[in-house]
């Protein structure tokens, strides 16, 4: 079999989520299956470090898909010339974005759609094409697979695809993921918060990941408790920003949070190690990967109780409403008064997080993949 794959996301350095699934799922699914021919589809130049086994061969396919009009152009003009050319037997996108253009069967991995109920979150143009193009895409799919049950139900019920159509992947956690040493969390805080504690966030930041709710609760606990403990922003700006730095400007406590830009792995290894927990608390997430790699890691997790964290956190995390800053607020200060319960979080975290592995992960959209050849 031919399998061509939507690779755009894999780019070096700058893997997110979508990207990671990509990953580890096709590094897995290539070295497991050598007798199928694998095309990786890139829109820029791509790193050898994503040719992962010699049944892979690379395409570099203009023009860069970095707008929605450009979106359009690759996928409906770009895409299915090259699936064409190739005789590829299926193509499979890991970001969801499939061609309306061709009759090769395909496979998308619809990871959730939030713009579905957060269109204001996003640009005008790139909401617009999500709400138009990914109902399309759902119908157009041979199958479907997402992240969650949540977003399962969430698809069927805003799309109406039919259950027998979706299936759940989890997402894995990144092995590198694990405890550090006390020396290790000491060298990192003298390094990003010196040397005091730190609550943790990691992720894009844009307004679905409630960046200005997290920011007033850090504020009223430094209000509340008598602490030197700090607030540590991981991750990039992407759009709609202004209410993060309206929010950031008014703060009391603003000298004490650290917006650290993106890091590296093995940095944010060590940042996510050393924290005091990890506050995550977005309004919509497909599934919440940072929620197990903080578990993986031997770290405490604040948690929002919607969408689908509360099926990835299971009984291991304190939940919080998201739109409730007293809830966060109070979370914060029973991880930083309880170390019981710190304790206790930790080691249910251990348990909840081996139900996740990226093994599981590939083999699960293998069998995706199997059932679309085979119907």
């Amino acid at each position: 079999m031919i399998i061509a794959v939507n690779t755009r996301l894999l780019i070096q350095g700058k893997l997110e989520g979508i990207g990671w699934f990509a990953r580890e799922t096709l590094s897995r699914i290539t070295r497991d299956h050598p007798e199928h021919q694998f095309l990786f589809i890139f829109d820029r130049p791509y790193a050898e470090e994503f040719i992962f086994s010699g049944n892979v061969t690379p395409i570099v396919l203009s023009p860069p898909t970095r707008h929605p009009i450009l979106w359009y152009i690759w996928f409906e003009f770009q895409i299915p010339r090259i699936l064409r050319k190739y005789k590829a037997d299926l193509f499979f996108s890991p970001d969801g974005y499939l061609s309306l253009s061709t009759h090769i069967m395909q496979l998308a991995a619809i990871h959730d759609i939030n713009f579905a109920h957060r269109p204001k979150d996003l640009p005008w143009l790139k909401a617009k094409y999500y709400n138009h193009y990914f109902p399309l895409f759902a119908r157009k799919a041979k199958r479907i697979v997402t992240v969650s049950y949540f977003s399962k139900e969430d698809i069927n019920r805003t799309y109406k695809i039919e259950n027998e159509k979706i299936d759940v992947v989890y997402n894995g956690v990144n092995s590198m993921y694990t405890p550090t040493s006390d020396v290790e969390k000491q060298t990192t805080k003298d390094k990003y918060s010196g040397g005091k504690d730190y609550f943790l966030f990691i992720g894009s930041l844009h307004p679905r990941k409630n960046i200005c709710g997290l920011l007033r609760a850090y504020d009223a606990f430094r209000t509340s408790v008598e602490s030197d403990t700090k607030l540590l922003i991981v991750g990039e700006s992407m759009f709609k920003t202004s209410d993060i730095e309206l929010t950031y400007e008014g703060m009391r406590y603003k000298n004490d949070v650290v917006f650290t830009g993106r890091l590296g792995n093995e940095e944010l290894h060590q940042v996510l190690g050393a924290s005091l927990a990890l506050t995550f608390v977005p309004f919509f997430e497909g599934f919440g990967i940072p929620v197990i790699e903080a578990m993986n890691a031997g770290v405490p997790v604040i948690c929002s109780n919607t969408t689908s964290l509360p099926e990835v956190g299971g009984y291991a995390v304190l939940y919080v409403d998201p739109f409730a800053m007293s809830q966060i607020k109070d979370a914060m200060i029973r991880i930083y008064l309880e170390k019981d319960l710190r304790e206790s979080l930790i080691g249910k975290g251990f348990l909840q997080k081996d139900k996740f592995s990226w093994d599981k992960t590939a083999d699960l959209l293998w069998g995706s993949i199997q059932i679309c050849a085979n119907t």
